[in-house]
């Protein structure tokens, strides 16, 4: 297995790991009152969701176009 590849499936555990961070934080009391105040999430909230979703895309690429040998 390539090296290329090795760091996609890497990648993909790392987002997926963020991601989950980003779901949990959604159900903290200070979240929620946020979101039921402003209507949306906070700025630490998104940016796991964005940091995330990005190395998933990224490591999922990766992995599966990474290159052959």
């Amino acid at each position: 297995m390539s090296p290329i590849r090795i760091l996609g499936i890497v990648l993909l555990s790392v987002g997926l790991v963020v991601l989950f961070f980003g779901w949990q934080s959604t159900d903290s009391l200070v979240e929620e009152a946020h979101e039921a105040l402003t209507g949306r999430y906070t700025d630490e909230t998104v940016r796991y969701f964005v940091i995330g979703g990005a190395a998933v895309v990224a490591g999922l690429l990766l992995a599966l176009f990474g290159r052959k040998r």
